[in-house]
């Protein structure tokens, strides 16, 4: 009778702990995954508001998700190697057989790997954020989402384009730093150059001092001057300095403004006529 006593307390301490253990671990895993969905998104919000500018905030968040999305797979991995040695099931020939598997899913899967590559330069080197208006993969839009595997615009029209990393190969950021509103004006060969000039600064002072544009315009006008002789109109070039993603809406106040400052002051602005010659029969 002592013998089978003893067989049973050797016995059950092993096969107690291992269903304990696997316990322990699949509450420790979902405990991780939490704080990582809760405390993550928390930080972020910190960091974010103690940047000192909009873009550093995006660029936060953005990095967020995909250290979010990393460290629940690191976590999720570790946790499914841990519980497969509780089973008892060696570790060491699935990770050769992973390599392997690795490596020959590598060779297939090379367009793959490189939406990866790509996607972590992007964020490393800060070329795109969420919220900024892109050109990329040929396609241009404002950015919804940036992932390891691809970038999602919503161009002008709603159109959502989901752009993979590795078709990336030249990124145009129209919304870093600063942006320019460039406006070209035609005017009749007839019209006195300096005070077209004169008109065009005059507008542009102007809506520097409109309230609703004294944020968004950085700068005085700059005239480039003539920057063509089309076939009925003088091309005088101008542009202003304005906020990110604020070049279309200045651009189009100031055509406006313009227009009727062109208006008031008598200058033409060219257009094609069409003479009809009717000789009576």
């Amino acid at each position: 009778m002592n013998q089978y006593i003893d067989r049973f307390l050797i016995w059950t301490p092993d096969h107690i702990a291992a269903p304990a253990r696997i316990a322990l671990i699949l509450l420790l895993t979902l405990l991780a995954l939490r704080a990582i969905h809760q405390v993550l998104p928390v930080l972020r919000d910190a960091i974010a508001k103690r940047q000192g500018s909009m873009e550093e905030s995006q660029r936060v968040r953005t990095l967020s998700r995909v250290v979010r999305y990393a460290l629940t797979v690191v976590t999720t991995v570790i946790a499914s190697l841990l519980i497969l040695g509780e089973l008892g099931i060696s570790v060491a020939p699935i990770l050769g057989a992973a390599g392997v598997a690795g490596i020959a899913i590598g060779f297939g899967a090379q367009s793959l790997v490189k939406d990866y590559f790509t996607g972590f330069f992007l964020l490393l080197e800060n070329q795109i954020r969420h919220g900024d208006v892109v050109e990329a993969g040929g396609k241009s839009g404002v950015v919804e989402e940036l992932t390891l595997r691809y970038l999602r615009l919503r161009d002008y029209s709603g159109n959502v384009h989901f752009v993979p990393n590795n078709t990336i190969s030249t990124v145009t950021n129209m919304s870093m730093g600063y942006a320019y509103a460039v406006v070209d004006a035609d005017v009749a060969y007839g019209e006195n150059v300096d005070r077209v000039f004169a008109v065009m600064r005059a507008v542009g002072k102007a809506m520097r001092e409109d309230p609703r544009f004294a944020q968004k315009i950085l700068d005085e006008i700059e005239i480039a001057g003539v920057d063509q002789w089309a076939d009925s109109a003088l091309v005088i070039r101008c542009r202003l300095r304005v906020a990110p993603l604020q070049q279309w809406n200045v651009r189009r106040e100031y055509l406006q403004k313009l227009k009727e400052a062109f208006d008031r002051e008598g200058i033409e602005i060219p257009y094609p006529h069409l003479s009809i010659v009717h000789s009576a029969s």
